[in-house]
């Protein structure tokens, strides 16, 4: 970890042993709890297109199989670390059991830049590293999806390793995947969908009109692109986004049908140049400063910091990304009252829709784009609702609300087993 950065593993047990402690759990079950169940480091070699021979590592973490298989994404980045990849397999424990799907948690990440590679490079490493994590992945032991810089080329690609492994295609191996290799119709826009249902139901709870609202957004991928597009399409007004190349502002609101045009021409997948009258490009740190009534965190954790709390000026923050606040700024938020919608409600929808995958390929049948999209507004508008009257009842945050919720289901799992032997 580099000293400019929270530790997120960090986080994710403060976060736990806060909801821990006034759920009373037994001192044992927190014990179990707080830590990953299974690590897997590997370090592996990729043939580069030069001939050379480059040594990568890798990680695939379990934190909790209590509730059912392991699910969570793999992510290729150069900041990818161990305590990154605990973090996020705790936070997919929770999340899975918030939407209540019969999941436990896990995450995977390699530690790349895989713009730098070509396309024959990251088949190769893709491959590979699907070949050193099979030992513990299975549609019934654990379930990869896609994360940060992956995609659903690169499900494919592990999808069909296994396969060659196995002997016979393994559909319910991964999610994820193309339409055409068992993938879900609706799976590539669930977690951007999700985040607009929760801004929807925010704004009907506190009867706030769509269109009066002004909303900025960090990222602009699939997730935050996607909550962007849809967020205007209800008539909301997105007036910034952002990418790698830096934010996007236009107070009348952006187009935001435009840009994803752009994005999808332009060589680096990014909005860099982009040409679009009365766009104005602004620092990544102002971006999330903008006076707004929504900001919608949507790219990688550690984003608003107790150096930058202060500074925010939205009324609610809904968290596209996980664990893009830390427990530091939490506090100033609330004491500001500044609304937030946690992670493991806000970004469910893609783990929501990637059980719909995975229940699919099992079945060998599979559902039209509508119903998906039905089932998945059902689970999150449930969800939502129950985090909020647990809120009221305990007088809690949301996020404190959420973990009451996640953390009792997972723990009255593991009470249920007991210990083997």
């Amino acid at each position: 970890m580099t000293s400019e950065r929270e530790n997120p593993f960090r986080i994710a047990q403060q976060q736990f042993d806060s909801a821990a402690e006034l759920l009373d759990l037994p001192q044992s079950v927190r014990a179990t709890l707080r830590v990953p169940q299974r690590e897997l480091t590997v370090s592996f070699p990729v043939a580069m297109d030069d001939g050379s021979t480059q040594v990568l590592t890798g990680y695939r973490v379990q934190h909790n199989l209590d509730r059912g298989p392991a699910k969570g994404g793999v992510r290729f980045h150069p900041q990818v670390d161990i305590d990154e990849v605990r973090a996020l397999a705790m936070w997919m424990t929770w999340k899975c059991a918030l939407v209540n799907i019969p999941y436990g948690g896990a995450k995977g990440g390699v530690i790349i830049d895989p713009a730098l590679l070509s396309p024959r490079e990251l088949e190769r490493l893709t491959r590979r590293f699907a070949t050193e994590i099979s030992v513990l992945i299975g549609p019934d032991r654990d379930i990869p999806a896609p994360d940060v810089n992956t995609n659903e080329q690169i499900m494919a690609w592990i999808m069909d390793t296994i396969s060659m492994h196995e002997g016979h295609t393994v559909l319910p191996v991964i999610t994820g995947k193309p339409v055409g290799v068992g993938g879900s119709l609706g799976r590539s826009e669930a977690t951007g969908r999700g985040v607009s249902l929760m801004v929807r139901e925010w704004a009907k709870r506190h009867a706030r009109d769509l269109r009066t609202l002004d909303i900025v957004v960090q990222g602009f991928g699939n997730v935050g692109g996607v909550a962007a597009k849809l967020l205007t399409e209800m008539g909301c007004r997105v007036i910034a986004v952002s990418d790698a190349s830096g934010g996007y502002l236009c107070q009348k609101g952006l187009r935001i049908d435009a840009m994803q045009h752009y994005v999808r021409n332009h060589p680096r997948r990014m909005l860099e140049g982009c040409p679009i009258d009365g766009v104005e490009q602004i620092g990544h740190a102002e971006l999330l400063e903008l006076p707004c009534d929504i900001l919608i965190p949507a790219a990688l954790e550690n984003q608003l910091t107790s150096k930058n709390a202060a500074r925010i000026h939205a009324s609610v923050i809904i968290e596209g990304a996980n664990g893009p606040t830390t427990p530091e700024a939490d506090a100033i938020f609330q004491e500001r009252g500044i609304t937030v919608i946690p992670d493991i409600l806000a970004n469910a929808g893609g783990v929501t829709v990637s059980y719909f995958e995975w229940v699919q390929g099992l079945q060998s049948f599979f559902w039209e784009e509508v119903d998906v999209n039905a089932k998945l507004e059902r689970i999150m508008v449930n969800a939502f609702q129950q985090v909020y009257a647990t809120a009221e009842e305990h007088q809690v945050s949301l996020r404190m609300a959420a973990y009451l919720l996640a953390v009792r289901r997972v723990a009255d799992a593991a009470i249920s087993r007991s210990i083997y032997p």
